[in-house]
């Protein structure tokens, strides 16, 4: 019988040594190279500055009343940090062969290299260029959000805080970045938003944003994606502290939306201990 186990088992052990191919090691060193270049590529772009201009100085040229505060953009850490996590934790032998690693490796390297050419039009002001890289980005992460998602349950707390929350944060702070590029391109263009007034079309995305956020927090009970609204909306706030419409409004929906938060993760607690 103890032959019978041990060859079973080393039956087991040839096989999940099998399941890695070359294409495993291939992602997972592709996952590393971009995680790496997508960091220094953006702090090259803060530091050199690119063009000799930084991510600021542009933006500050295309006044926008749905601009938040600067310090809301120190985001950035906060996700470059949960990409790091995310590189060691994927390339670790005992994740080699996850199947939900495997699914994202793939659209996480093409979210890197958008979010790296995206740095260069941004810098050499090929905004309508810079919109449609933007939009690669958020569709990629899209990608990746729905392949982690349903396997949420089944994952483990490292797999939660390496991949799943990091990517969550990302999601939603990409969601707010797409609007503002947006934003910019329309003012580059000349286009002041008429027949409706800026204070309108301010409100009218941070509306559109809530019901996103929403969505996220009670059916997707996604905290971490709903955060990231919640840190925008008060860098709103802040920013557009003349405008007394626009900071009741963004008040108002980070105030709405963290209470859902709160719905979402009650809801959720409340399901585990049910089962």
């Amino acid at each position: 019988m103890n032959t019978t186990l041990g060859s079973t088992k080393q039956q087991i052990t040839e096989e999940q040594g099998s399941a890695a191919g070359m294409g495993d090691y291939l992602r997972q060193f592709a996952v590393i190279v971009v995680t790496l270049a997508t960091i220094a590529i953006n702090g090259l772009a803060t530091s050199l500055p690119l063009n000799g201009q930084s991510t600021g100085e542009i933006s500050d040229r295309f006044p926008s009343l749905f601009t938040p505060a600067g310090y809301v953009f120190a985001i950035w850490s906060v996700i470059y940090l949960g990409l790091l996590a995310y590189m060691v934790y994927q390339a670790l032998p005992s994740q080699r062969t996850n199947p939900r690693l495997r699914s994202i490796g793939w659209p996480y390297v093409v979210s890197g290299i958008a979010n790296s050419v995206w740095i260069f039009l941004w810098h050499y002001n090929l905004f309508p260029l810079s919109l449609v890289v933007m939009l690669v980005l958020l569709l990629s992460l899209i990608v990746l959000y729905l392949r982690l998602a349903p396997q949420r349950a089944v994952m483990s707390t490292a797999e939660q805080w390496t991949t799943f929350i990091p990517f969550s944060i990302y999601l939603g702070w990409i969601t707010v970045a797409t609007v503002a590029n947006a934003a910019t391109v329309l003012l580059d263009w000349g286009w002041s938003g008429a027949p409706l007034s800026p204070m309108i079309w301010s409100l009218t995305m941070i509306a559109v944003a809530s019901v996103l956020g929403l969505i996220f927090a009670l059916r997707e009970q996604n905290i971490a994606y709903v955060a990231v609204l919640v840190w925008a909306f008060i860098g709103i706030a802040v920013k557009q502290s003349e405008t007394p419409p626009v900071v009741f409004g963004a008040a108002l929906a980070a105030i709405v939306l963290a209470v859902a938060a709160g719905v979402g993760w009650m809801s959720r607690r409340q399901a585990k201990t049910t089962l």
